[in-house]
């Protein structure tokens, strides 16, 4: 691919932002097309941004030189452009999605207005807007109930309570972050939000959200259990934003189905980030997203030999401030029949560390609080190779001597 073919990156994330920014250190300059009014950002740290710690430009990403506001509505395959709600039409010789993903807003009774809005102080949180609306809204004293315990539910409830929010955490699931930790681990999270003064409820279901005068007032559980709520934060996934791939014919299942080059069924059109499904896999996470960019920066730049053959991606969760809390969590926490495993855990300082080893190698782990080997855990990890023999768990486990 020459210099002077016009590249289009549709969406203004960390994939799309890391894309732009690969293409131009290697020569090929791409426009970056992105509908949010605020410089891109890493949504990583909105949560941060929500407690306080940070204000809005920390986290924004460098500003690529190329970057047009717009909102895309389609995509014309034959004539190689895409249309955007202002009118604009771009041309593209290869176009990247790098769209993202929507939250899951649940089917919940009086969840809508006739218009399809959100009540007032119902709040999904994927944004900087969200962000900046929940920031305003939240004081101390106010009732917050969260609805979700993954990842994000856990940081929106956590940045609350440290605004001072009466917070009230429902998850529907018997334990937090069921996805990415085991029982012992999900435990030491429930205590740290219980430390900073928020309920936790699982294996609990919102039915209902009551509403007066356009304003939430409670939530409504399947057991017929009332909370008030002066906020509501929606912390129930995120599904990936594949709607201008159906429409323009590309193949799609979860998400827009790619290969290893990240081509869409398209040849020039390729996908990565959140809403890319390779290999059957859809990541979610901030790693994979970088990866598939920097692959794909060399792919449209010349290199015959890249591909992306997946990542393996760990889940890390810091949260700073006066009560600081940090896990990280990789690959299968839960053993199976005949796997090794190490835990060491300390209750009063409130460390959980756990490694689960399979046939010599390392095949997953879960840490909380103390995260000093969490490096070298990870890179066990990532290498899949066979661990030495001797006594390497524990080693690997522990960079001060054990609990």
């Amino acid at each position: 691919m020459t210099s002077d073919t016009r590249v289009v990156v549709i969406g203004t994330g960390l994939a799309g932002v890391r894309l732009a920014r690969r293409l131009a250190e290697l020569g090929t300059p791409a426009l970056l097309v992105g509908e949010e009014e605020h410089r891109p950002y890493n949504r990583v740290l909105l949560a941060e941004v929500l407690a306080g710690r940070y204000g809005p430009e920390v986290i924004a990403l460098p500003a690529p030189d190329g970057l047009t506001r717009g909102r895309v509505t389609g995509i014309d395959r034959d004539a190689r452009t895409v249309r955007c709600a202002d009118g604009t039409v771009i041309a593209y010789d290869t176009l990247v999605l790098a769209t993202g993903s929507n939250p899951v807003l649940p089917p919940l009774r009086g969840l809508y207005t006739p218009g399809r809005e959100l009540p007032e102080g119902v709040h999904a949180f994927r944004t900087m807007d969200d962000c900046l609306g929940l920031s305003e809204a939240v004081r101390p004293g106010v009732r917050a109930v969260v609805i979700g315990g993954g990842l994000l539910g856990v940081s929106a409830a956590r940045a609350l309570a440290v605004r001072g929010a009466q917070v009230v955490l429902a998850q529907q699931s018997e334990r937090l972050m069921e996805r990415q930790l085991d029982p012992a681990a999900s435990r030491l999270v429930r205590r740290h939000l219980a430390e900073l003064g928020a309920e936790v409820h699982t294996e609990c279901r919102v039915r209902d959200v009551r509403v007066a005068g356009g304003a939430v007032r409670a939530v409504e559980m399947a057991d017929g259990y009332t909370l008030d709520a002066d906020l509501v934060v929606l912390a129930c996934g995120v599904h990936p934003r594949v709607g201008l791939a159906r429409d323009a014919g590309l193949a799609a299942h979860k998400g827009v189905l790619v290969d290893d080059e990240l081509r869409t069924s398209d040849p020039r059109i390729r996908a990565i980030g959140d809403c890319a499904q390779h290999d059957g896999t859809l990541y979610g996470l901030a790693a994979p997203a970088l990866d598939q960019a920097d692959v794909l920066a060399r792919a449209l730049t010349g290199d015959t030999t890249a591909r992306y053959t997946g990542t393996r991606a760990l889940t890390r969760l810091t949260l700073a401030g006066r009560d600081p809390f940090d896990l990280a969590a990789f690959g299968e926490p839960e053993p199976r029949p005949g796997d090794d495993v190490v835990q060491l855990a300390d209750a009063t300082r409130g460390t959980y560390r756990k490694v689960v080893v399979r046939d010599d190698r390392l095949v997953g782990g879960v840490l909380v609080g103390e995260l000093g080997t969490v490096g070298d855990l990870a890179r066990a990890w990532e290498g899949a190779e066979q661990l030495p023999g001797g006594a390497p768990l524990l080693h690997l486990l522990t960079n001060d001597g054990g609990c």
